[in-house]
């Protein structure tokens, strides 16, 4: 008979590693930690303990300070820990020296978003852009993979094979980020000759931080099977998919989440991904209103837009999505301190916010099915007066909304 082994995958364990400073309040570093944490569980990682540190600025050479830095490694030691994850982007210097003091392998925030990016990756297009954007994170840092043969003397007819392989390996890196930006571009021809075939339908976009439940939204409205996940990043590819609220069809697009401190190789390599957004001509900015910073959310996003020139003189929807999920805790009727994001009530935040945004902000649940209908009602409206600005004399195929039920 025979014998079965079953072998069990051990979950890698992480330490993770922040600094408050003048620009990061403490609040704001335990926030960023939570998401680092999410990012790392979303890796596959487990993290097991946080260190924080206050200083005005990192330290050049070891990121925190000596201090800190023995304490990191006497818990490393102590608990067997594979891993440190630190929140900001280290230089290959600081990179180096964490490495010979801690004795374990070391990622900063950038080079985890990469590693996520590189599993969840399906189509050429999304696999092409992470490997070029990962080719130029890993460029500026080749001298660390050398370290070994730092020791070899010097002096004439003694010049050490790793400046050698040193040139080698950035020739071949530099000629690979070459080809794969080659590939790109016959990629966004392809693109640019599908985004042409689809005549001149109205393009609208759901831009939004990650994991906020553009996939999901997206599902409902085009009653399509995009992949859905309570995970950061589950969309990398661009979908657009046929929409038809009663009789007026329009594209609607699912991409990539936004996320703070996003790597700015990330965003160059998905410019042809975002080349979506920048074509729509309605953006739908989808919020996770039970985030308890949603508002720096939505100013993350804001920036990105700006910095890929997407939101120019553009009509944007600001739609809050799970409202079944807020929550508040009443507040004392003697309190007079200011409202607080955890203090106010649904009604009192629609309040504020449709008094800043009008008729474009709504609350919904994509998850309950509250608020779709208003939003198609919406949707419809915006897309109604696209088309009819590019095609003045078809407004008679259009009837008032209000004319058609909820459930049509």
């Amino acid at each position: 008979m025979k014998e079965f082994i079953i072998t069990e995958t051990k979950t890698e364990k992480a330490v993770l590693v922040g600094l408050i400073t003048p620009q990061q309040s403490e609040a704001q570093v335990n926030e960023y930690l939570d998401e680092l944490a999410f990012l790392s569980e979303t890796a596959g990682v487990a993290p097991m303990k946080r260190f924080v540190q206050k200083l005005d600025m990192p330290n050049s050479v070891t990121f925190v300070g000596k201090g800190k830095l023995e304490e990191i490694a006497a818990y490393v030691e102590e608990n067997e820990i594979g891993l440190a994850i630190f929140d900001d982007e280290l230089s290959p210097k600081q990179l180096r020296n964490i490495e010979m003091a801690l004795k374990i392998k070391i990622l900063d925030r950038t080079s985890l978003i990469l590693d996520i990016f590189a599993g969840r990756a399906q189509t050429a297009n999304a696999k092409t852009q992470v490997e070029l954007a990962q080719y130029r994170y890993m460029l500026p840092r080749l001298t660390r993979l050398w370290t070994h043969l730092e020791r070899q003397r010097g002096g004439v007819g003694m010049r050490g094979p790793g400046e050698t392989q040193l040139e080698t390996d950035r020739r071949i890196i530099l000629n690979k980020i070459s080809l794969l930006k080659q590939e790109l571009k016959e990629i966004d021809k392809q693109k640019n000759v599908q985004r042409k075939n689809r005549g001149k339908m109205v393009r609208v976009a759901l831009v939004g931080y990650t994991n906020v439940g553009k996939s999901t939204l997206m599902n409902l409205l085009a009653k399509s099977e995009v992949f859905a996940e309570n995970k950061l990043f589950a969309t990398l590819d661009t979908t657009v998919r046929k929409v038809v609220v009663h009789n007026l069809p329009f594209l609607l697009t699912d991409t990539v989440g936004f996320i703070r401190k996003l790597p700015t190789e990330l965003i160059e390599s998905f410019k042809s991904t975002l080349d979506e957004v920048r074509e729509a001509d309605l953006l739908v900015h989808v919020v996770d209103v039970s985030h308890p910073n949603f508002e720096e959310q939505i100013r993350v996003v804001e920036n990105t837009l700006h910095e890929i020139t997407a939101s120019e003189n553009k009509p944007k929807l600001l739609i809050f999505n799970k409202i079944d999920s807020f929550s508040f805790v009443p507040r004392d009727h003697d309190d007079l301190s200011p409202k607080q994001r955890e203090n106010i009530s649904a009604e009192e935040l629609k309040d504020t916010w449709m008094a800043k945004m009008g008729a474009d902000c709504l609350f919904i649940s994509a998850k309950t099915g509250e608020g779709i209908p208003k939003l198609k009602h919406l949707l419809y409206d915006r897309a109604k007066e696209i088309h009819i600005l590019r095609y003045p004399y078809n407004d008679f195929l259009f009837q008032d909304y209000n004319d058609f039920t909820d459930e049509e």
